[in-house]
């Protein structure tokens, strides 16, 4: 596609990322306009402060411009790429502020599930709430000592190991719990999407 027509067009992923590879500057303000909240959701979720999850974004989106020609299709959507980069870096943002465990567990009821950082239109916040609902029911499919061990590593940052300590359980069940959820939820997930 020509860089002229991306203003214009909605290109697919495929194409956004392939003109990310070749440092299109339009093509990073289109994959922030597309990904930009998910990005904010997934890193205020992890960080709890709106600053530091500001700053995780801009991080996001500066690595997706670094490091586009690691990305890998075959892998992860895109939207599954950028949450691992903010997940990874929200991780780093918790470890260098020093978080310490709290000795409580987390339940899903207690992430907030509607945070939206701007006034969407109302196809993005349909499209929102369409996946947010997705997302939940697929979770709610789990047992709970899996919804746990996914709420612990992808809401709090927590490390398998530091799961493994506040849980008083083995590393290995940990990770396993966490192998298990993730291969259930994709799974659920394309079955639920292939119905539409």
């Amino acid at each position: 596609m020509e860089y002229t027509t991306l203003a214009n067009a909605r290109v697919d992923d495929a194409s956004l990322m392939d003109l990310l590879v070749i440092k299109q500057e339009d093509a990073l303000s289109n994959l922030y306009d597309r990904y930009g909240r998910l990005v904010y959701s997934v890193a205020l979720n992890c960080v709890g402060d709106q600053s530091a999850a500001e700053e995780i974004v801009q991080d996001v989106f500066i690595r997706a411009w670094e490091k586009a020609s690691t990305y890998d299709a075959l892998r992860a959507g895109v939207s599954t790429w950028l949450v691992g980069i903010t997940r990874n870096r929200s991780i780093d943002e918790l470890r260098k502020e020093k978080v310490r465990l709290d000795k409580t567990s987390i339940s899903w009821s207690e992430v907030e599930h509607n945070i939206i950082p701007t006034n969407p239109g109302p196809e993005e916040e349909t499209e929102l709430f369409w996946t947010q609902n997705l997302v939940r029911h697929a979770l709610e499919t789990l047992p709970p000592e899996q919804r746990e061990v996914l709420a612990l590593a992808y809401f709090k940052g927590y490390s398998h190991r530091e799961i493994a300590e506040l849980l008083g359980i083995p590393l290995g069940t940990v990770k396993t719990r966490v192998r298990l959820a993730m291969q259930k939820l994709r799974l659920v997930l394309s079955e639920i999407l292939q119905e539409y």
